[in-house]
C-alpha cells in the first residue's frame, strides 16, 4: 500500500476511534447527570439531611450586639416543688465572641419589675401563660433586659431535678465552702402542704442541712441543697445574697469540670450531658449554634468566670411594705434608679 494512501487509513481510523472515545464520555457525562438529577429528585430529604448536617458542624455565628452574646440562665423548682414555675434562680452571662470570656451577674428573684407591677421571678411564669415554653423565654428575657439594661438574645430554662442530674453524670463537684452554716427550714418536695400530725411548727416539711467550712465534694443533691439553702440560721448566710454566691461557686465548678482534660477525654460523658439537657431543659438557642457554642468553651477555658451579685446597699435596697409593691417584700434599685443599675451592670462588661 503506498505511503498516503496508508497513511489515510491511519488517520480515518484514529478519527472514528476518537469519534467513539467521545461519543463514550459524553454517554457517560450525560448519565451522571441523569443519576445525578435523579437522585436529587428521588432522595431529595436525604440530601438536604446531610447538607443540614455540614451546617450544623460548621456552626452558625452567634447574634451579637458591641462583641457580645448575652444569655440569661433560669432555674425553677419544676414539679414536687410550690410555684414550680417561678424562676428562683436568674442568672445573665455576657460572653465575648472572640475570645469566650464570660461574666456572670445573678439577678435576686424578688427584683421589682415596673412594668408589669410584679417580682421579675414571675416573668417567665406570665409568659407560659400566654404561649406556652417560647412565651416564657421572651418574656423572661425581656424582663431581664428591662432592669439590667443589657440585649438578651437567647434563654436557657431548666429545672432543679436536671440541674442535679447533670453534676452526677459530671461525676460531681469540687466546692470551697467559705463558712460553717446550718438551715434547718430546707423545704422537702411533696410535703409543703403535710399537716405534721398537728405540729404546729410543721417540722416534717423540712430537712436540717448542715455544711462545713473549707473544701467539699458534692454530688447532684448536695450541690442543689447548697445553692437553694436560704432560711440559715447564720444572718449572713440566710439571705437571697449569700445564695447567690453559692449559686456562682456551683456554676464556677461546673464549668471547670466541664471543661477539665479528664472529661474533654471522655466523649460519653458530653454525649449523656447532650441527651439529658436536650431532653429536659427548655431553650431557644438552635441547634445550627452546637457547634459555635462548644469552640466558644474552649476558647473559654483559659479564662476564669467574673462572677458578680447585685446586692444590698451597694446596687440595691428594700422599700417599705406597700400597695405599690403590692405589699410583698421585694428589692429596687437604690433611690429607684434602674438607670444607674443599667450603668452599674454595663461598667461590669467592658
Amino acid at each position: 500500500m503506498p505511503f498516503s494512501k496508508f497513511h489515510h487509513f491511519i488517520h480515518r481510523t484514529r478519527r472514528q476511534l476518537l469519534s467513539h472515545v467521545v461519543f463514550t464520555r459524553l454517554l457517560i457525562i450525560f448519565a451522571v447527570i441523569i443519576v445525578g438529577v435523579a437522585g436529587w429528585f428521588l432522595f431529595k430529604s436525604q440530601a438536604k439531611k446531610i447538607i443540614s448536617d455540614i451546617e450544623v458542624m460548621a456552626g452558625k455565628p452567634l447574634p451579637e450586639i458591641g462583641g457580645r452574646t448575652n444569655f440569661v440562665l433560669l432555674g425553677a423548682g419544676g414539679e414536687n416543688h410550690d410555684g414550680p414555675d417561678l424562676t428562683d434562680t436568674m442568672i445573665f452571662i455576657s460572653v465575648k465572641d472572640d475570645t469566650g470570656e464570660t461574666t456572670l451577674i445573678s439577678i435576686p428573684r424578688d427584683l421589682w419589675l415596673p412594668s408589669r407591677e410584679q417580682k421579675i421571678n414571675t416573668a417567665y411564669h406570665l409568659g407560659y401563660d400566654v404561649q406556652a415554653t417560647m412565651g416564657g423565654l421572651l418574656s423572661a428575657k425581656s424582663a431581664v433586659s428591662e432592669v439590667i439594661g443589657q440585649p438578651v438574645q437567647f434563654a436557657v430554662y431548666l429545672d432543679f431535678s436536671t440541674f442535679s442530674k447533670a453534676i452526677d453524670l459530671l461525676g460531681g463537684i469540687d466546692i470551697t465552702v467559705d463558712k460553717t452554716f446550718d438551715d434547718y427550714k430546707y423545704p422537702i418536695a411533696g410535703r409543703e402542704n403535710d399537716p405534721c400530725g398537728g405540729d404546729p411548727e410543721f417540722k416534717c416539711r423540712y430537712e436540717h442541712l448542715h455544711f462545713d467550712a473549707g473544701p467539699q465534694h458534692m454530688d447532684g443533691t448536695t450541690a442543689l441543697k447548697f445553692v437553694r439553702s436560704r432560711y440559715s440560721t447564720d444572718l449572713d448566710e440566710g439571705t437571697d445574697f449569700a445564695r447567690s454566691k453559692r449559686q456562682e461557686k456551683v456554676i464556677t465548678a461546673v464549668k471547670n469540670k466541664l471543661l477539665s482534660i479528664n472529661n474533654l477525654k471522655n466523649t460519653k460523658v458530653y454525649k449523656q450531658l447532650y441527651d439529658l439537657v436536650t431532653g429536659s431543659l427548655a431553650t431557644d438557642i438552635t441547634p445550627d449554634y452546637y457547634s459555635t457554642l462548644f469552640r466558644l468553651a474552649l476558647k473559654a477555658r483559659q479564662y476564669p468566670l467574673k462572677t458578680y451579685s447585685l446586692t444590698a446597699p451597694d446596687q440595691l435596697e428594700n422599700p417599705p411594705i406597700s400597695d405599690k409593691y403590692q405589699n410583698q417584700w421585694v428589692l429596687i434599685p437604690k433611690n429607684g434608679d434602674y438607670k444607674a443599675l443599667s450603668s452599674y451592670v454595663s461598667s461590669l462588661l467592658p
